[in-house]
């Protein structure tokens, strides 16, 4: 359901957190990121305050970070008043099926499953790592996407190539290590580690692949402190903390299918700071809210 049925477009696609609109050039679509948050698969019944105008600008920063790299999806960031700071004007592309994710450190499910198998999506690591371990070279790590409400699934590098093709595939990865490197290097200069970062690309009518949805923000990163780091302690700066919250304080049982709970004012307020300080450490500027 739409946020935003004020805006007279047609909703074309709601998802966990942003909402596409067409525009009159069918070759145009208006992004929009919502406050929505999600975690486990659910989309919580609470919203953090301002947090897509963080997505929003922090993926016009890493556009222009990423220029000449790879081609993306943005068109304008001249949008209705209604949704100004949180949408962009995009090309409408035809989406890859595929998460492209990149892991410079092991963390996370990459984490389980490498105490479970010493792989993670079908890349042997070495032995003796630990929950937060560098990885010698960042490794690519796909899943394939899932409906709204299921579970996304992690895969490996051939089953993903069965499925969209090896040359296809083999695009995928490479822009996604690309992208990773260039990004991973910025982050670093700023005191922040980028543990692993999840992409979307597109496809233009001409073959040519492109950087679509958001880019690098907390939501779809892991970001560090780095001093923290160093001391062996994951400071984060991404929606880590209420997940964390979620499994470990809340009392919420994620093997059910009972919902999570709302978030206590004081969870919202902790998970928008960090929101806050990952777009101020890495740009270097405050973000002007309201």
């Amino acid at each position: 359901m739409s946020q935003y049925g004020n805006l007279g477009l047609p909703l074309i696609h709601a998802g966990k957190v942003r909402e596409l609109y067409a525009l009159p050039d069918p070759g145009q679509l208006l992004m929009v990121a919502t406050d929505n948050i999600s975690a486990y698969d659910y989309v919580l019944d609470t919203t953090i305050p301002d947090k897509g105008i963080v997505l929003t600008q922090l993926s016009l920063w890493w556009f222009d970070q990423l220029s000449g790299l790879i081609d993306n999806h943005l068109i304008s960031a001249d949008v209705p008043q209604e949704v100004a700071g949180r949408a962009m004007i995009v090309e409408s592309l035809d989406m890859v099926p595929i998460e492209a994710v990149a892991r410079g450190y092991l963390t996370g499910s990459g984490w389980l499953e490498y105490q479970a198998s010493g792989m993670v999506c079908g890349v042997p690591l070495p032995a003796g790592l630990h929950d937060g371990s560098r990885l010698e070279t960042p490794i690519f790590t796909p899943a394939r996407k899932a409906e709204l409400g299921e579970h996304d699934e992690n895969i490996s590098y051939e089953t993903m190539c069965a499925e969209i093709g090896e040359q296809l595939g083999a695009r995928l990865r490479d822009a996604t290590l690309a992208i990773y490197a260039r990004a991973e290097q910025i982050a670093r200069e700023r005191g922040i580690i980028l543990a692993d970062t999840k992409l979307e690309f597109g496809l233009r009518a001409d073959g040519t692949l492109v950087l679509g949805d958001e880019v690098l923000t907390p939501d779809s990163s892991r970001f560090w402190d780095a001093q923290e780091w160093s001391r062996g302690k994951l400071a984060s700066f991404d929606k880590q903390y209420l997940r964390d919250w979620l499994v470990h304080e809340s009392g919420w049982d994620r093997t059910t299918d009972t919902p999570p709970p709302a978030l206590p004012p004081e969870i919202v307020a902790k998970t928008r700071e960090r929101y806050l300080t990952a777009f101020q450490r890495l740009t270097g500027r405050e973000l002007k809210l309201g």
